[in-house]
């Protein structure tokens, strides 16, 4: 089965690149430089970035629901990232090399399945739930830490 795994748009932070840190406050957004790598997982390229990249913490609504899944939660963008990742059939790295959370929703946006799965054996994961007809998509999570890091959909 194809499956398509999405960073997050870029539009969606372009207001907020290269802010001063006082207007990034009053957004909720705090930058960041990054010290280590990996460490500091991209939303939207889906790369962990460089050591010296700068990124901004903020808190992102990824799961938009009016219902009980209604969630967000902390993520990191890499200041100034325009190309988002866009992939079908391939798993970045920056998930491949961390724990995940997969939680399956059907198109009532409720979690109908989940699995915590290392990043390298994901693919067949993805595969089994996304062969449930009732499964619209997937949201993949990094495990430790709880936080949103891709949408993962049928191709």
């Amino acid at each position: 089965m194809n499956f398509r795994i999405s960073g997050l748009p870029s539009e969606n932070f372009r207001h907020l690149f290269d802010l001063p840190d006082a207007e990034l406050a009053r957004h909720g957004a705090v930058r960041v430089v990054a010290d280590a790598r990996p460490g500091f997982p991209d939303r939207i390229a889906l790369r962990d970035a460089e050591i010296g990249e700068r990124l901004l913490l903020l808190n992102y609504t990824h799961q938009p629901a009016a219902n009980a899944y209604r969630a967000s939660h902390a993520i990191f963008v890499l200041e100034g990232a325009q190309e988002r990742f866009d992939e079908i059939g391939k798993i970045p790295e920056v998930i491949r090399v961390r724990p995940i959370s997969l939680r399956a929703f059907d198109a009532s946006h409720l979690m109908i399945d989940a699995d915590l799965v290392d990043g390298a054996a994901l693919q067949p994961v993805i595969e089994r739930l996304l062969g449930n007809p009732r499964v619209a998509y997937l949201h993949a999570h990094y495990a430790k830490r709880g936080c949103y890091a891709a949408r993962i959909d049928r191709a």
